[in-house]
């Protein structure tokens, strides 16, 4: 089948959209891009850098020396992100950039920023690309969007779960604090808020296996595969 399409997958932090978008690329010969690792980079940026999320010119100023892109890492067989050449895919993913990513994300210059980069990595189709706004404002034209969610308490748990292979210290009250956190941030910004696109497929996970979640989905896109094919 020669022609390739867009696959758009929304949804809540910690329900699982990257482990999806993934194994969706990998199945299909399709690019995986996980567009909150490239808000995890600019946040990791500007923290590094003391940069205040409210002045304007000093963000301006920030984005123009910020470089994003995606390495195969042969050893995890995935994509790692890259912050101006240097490998930031383990520390983009600790509790001080999760903290602050939903409100970097929220900046303006900072989503016309990265919205203008995954457009572009978009052109030639084949590609799954996971976030908040991917199906309402990156790629509306998708031919296949799923928005994908899961019950908050469940979310905490796989949450909890993950993390405390790398830290653990870190207790289920304060993931359970940064989930309801970003939550608000992400469907209250000014700037393209979480929400499901009118013609978006709803996925709740809470009751499903990883083998379920990923067999439905996989389902809905060589559908719309087959579609774009004729």
């Amino acid at each position: 089948m020669s022609n390739k399409i867009i696959i758009a997958i929304d949804g809540y932090s910690s329900c699982g959209k990257s482990t999806l978008a993934k194994a969706l690329a990998a199945k299909l010969e399709y690019v995986f891009i996980d567009t909150g690792a490239m808000y995890r980079a600019v946040a990791l940026y500007f923290l590094r850098n003391k940069i205040a999320f409210d002045d304007s010119a000093a963000i301006v100023a920030a984005l123009t020396k910020i470089t994003l892109n995606f390495s195969y890492n042969a050893a995890t067989l995935k994509s790692d992100m890259m912050l101006n050449n240097e490998n930031v895919e383990a520390e983009i993913r600790e509790m001080a950039v999760s903290q602050k990513v939903s409100e970097v994300a929220a900046i303006g210059e900072v989503r016309d920023f990265a919205v203008a980069q995954q457009q572009a990595m978009g052109t030639q189709k084949g590609i799954v690309m996971d976030g908040r706004d991917i199906g309402t404002v990156v790629f509306p034209n998708a031919a296949l969007k799923i928005f994908v969610t899961a019950d908050p308490a469940i979310r905490v748990e796989r949450r909890f779960l993950e993390l405390r292979l790398t830290n653990p210290t870190i207790s289920k009250e304060e993931i359970t604090a940064n989930l309801q956190h970003r939550d608000l941030l992400d469907t209250t910004r000014e700037r393209s808020p979480l929400r499901q696109a009118a013609d978006a497929k709803l996925l709740d996970n809470s009751t499903m296996t990883r083998e379920e979640q990923f067999a439905l989905a996989l389902q809905w896109a060589l559908d719309k595969i087959k579609e774009a094919n004729g």
